[in-house]
């Protein structure tokens, strides 16, 4: 879009927001006209950022300024694809900062914003973007970062695309993560950690599609990085689980669980995890699962299936074993042997507990002239062959929930309830306490003391991910 552009002089920032409107009120009949006022609009933009959109407030409002313009409303396409070949061919960050601000706003409301952005290739430039902006501008880098979970946490990206993110990309960011260890509320952590939750989760899909004669298995970047290098980031495993405890979007819990799954399966990063923070996830999951509503049954799901592999796998597995008592409590709980407040189980759901039961340390010091502990607290009996469970990298990469749905709460649910009837539903009678849920903490909890464990020795995660 190159062409004449006005130079602009303003005394202050009402004269600035007044120009602003003028622009993108302009009339337009034509392709050329559109693009000389996107032109304008980027321009003027551009050359007062610094000036009067130094906060991203201000970004916000001159961005709606341009989305609720006849402007744009009488061409929404076309004005789209522009800005998508502008990301694509700009080079000035202050320019790519105003058109990577008009993606993420317009692609959050309208999701055909980022289908146009991942079939024209942004993918790729949003990647070498973010290598070069990490230096250069830490603002853009942010945006950038969050343009890219966006954009991937929906659709699927091609094989092609994946090729563009190598080992030095995910280490760098996890570095950005280790550095800034000493504040988890720093705005980096989040945007950083969501694009190595939501690149995980892209590896898992292309992992389990059905593979192309001429195709090459892809390479899970995030988990080999981690097997390898992963005991010089270490904050970024204890990050993921203060975010599991403190997340309400069901879609972020799942890109979480989801890794944590391949973590807890895959040799070399079964141990990445410190103890203490392996028994702040489990008081974490327990809570989750006594907290889910009956009807959240795939969410539940992903909890279990994550559950049996951090108990028998990782340094959990080992004495002095942490919550054996409360751990069967709920397992018997969701079973639905004889509590009101739990549907009968599902055939999936008694499978998996049934899996989890069998948990070796949870067996240990039974009386042999009982049954079996399992069978007698769940009230099922599994098959030898049953005890391993058939799920897979396919049922956890298929999983997925639309962006922003929040997670009911069974405990606020309960809560509701009991103001309505003047009682208090929230009290257990089956000896299970509830973990303090941090749902309305604008801060995240205390992390516990670091206990450093030594990780197994790396293996060869070329084709992670397909195991």
């Amino acid at each position: 879009m190159e062409g004449f552009v006005v130079s602009y002089s303003l005394d202050n920032e009402q004269q600035f927001w007044d120009e602003l409107d003028d622009i993108c009120s302009v009339q337009c009949n034509s392709s050329q006209l559109i693009d000389q006022a996107l032109r304008t609009y980027l321009h003027f933009t551009t050359n007062f950022k610094d000036e009067y959109l130094a906060s991203d407030d201000a970004v916000a409002s001159s961005i709606a300024k341009l989305l609720e313009s006849e402007l744009f409303k009488a061409n929404e396409d076309y004005v789209r694809i522009q800005l998508v070949y502008s990301l694509l061919q700009e080079d000035e960050l202050a320019t790519l900062y105003i058109i990577a601000s008009f993606l993420l706003f317009d692609g959050r409301r309208n999701e055909d914003t980022f289908k146009i952005m991942n079939k024209e290739g942004s993918f790729a430039r949003l990647v070498e973007l973010i290598k070069c902006a990490k230096d250069e501008d830490s603002r853009l880098h942010r945006l950038l970062l969050e343009l890219l979970y966006d954009m991937s946490r929906m659709q699927k990206l091609s094989l092609e695309d994946l090729s563009h993110v190598d080992d030095d990309f995910v280490k760098c960011q996890f570095q950005i993560i280790e550095e800034l260890s000493d504040d988890v509320n720093d705005p980096y952590h989040y945007p950083i950690i969501r694009v190595l939750l939501v690149l995980n989760e892209q590896y898992m899909v292309a992992a389990t599609s059905a593979p192309d004669a001429t195709s090459v298995p892809t390479t899970n970047r995030v988990v080999k990085v981690l097997s390898v290098h992963g005991q010089n980031y270490m904050t970024f495993g204890e990050n993921i689980i203060l975010l599991l405890n403190r997340e309400t979007e069901t879609s972020l819990q799942l890109l979480i669980l989801k890794l944590l799954y391949l973590l807890f399966t895959t040799e070399a990063t079964r141990e990445y995890f410190y103890t203490n923070d392996l028994r702040v996830l489990l008081d974490v999951i327990i809570r989750n699962l006594l907290d889910l509503p009956n009807e959240l049954i795939s969410l539940r799901h992903t909890y279990l299936r994550v559950l049996y592999p951090l108990l028998a796998h990782t340094q959990l597995a080992q004495p002095p074993h942490y919550k054996r008592n409360e751990i069967l409590k709920v397992l018997a709980l969701l079973s639905g042997s004889g509590n009101a407040h739990f549907a009968p189980a599902d055939e999936t759901t008694t499978r998996l507990v049934g899996r989890v039961g069998q948990v070796p340390w949870l067996n240990e010091g039974k009386d042999t002239n009982d049954a079996d502990l399992s069978r007698k607290l769940l009230g099922i009996s599994l098959p030898s062959s049953q005890t391993e469970s058939s799920v897979s990298v396919v049922d956890l990469a298929g999983l997925t929930e639309k962006p922003g749905i929040q997670t009911p709460s069974r405990k606020t649910e309960a809560a509701l309830e009991a103001a309505a009837d003047g009682t208090d539903k929230r009290n257990r009678s089956d000896g299970v306490t509830f973990v303090t849920p941090h749902r309305d903490k604008q801060m995240p909890p205390k992390a516990p003391p670091r206990r450093r464990t030594k990780l197994k020795e790396p293996i060869n995660l070329e084709n992670t991910g397909n195991q």
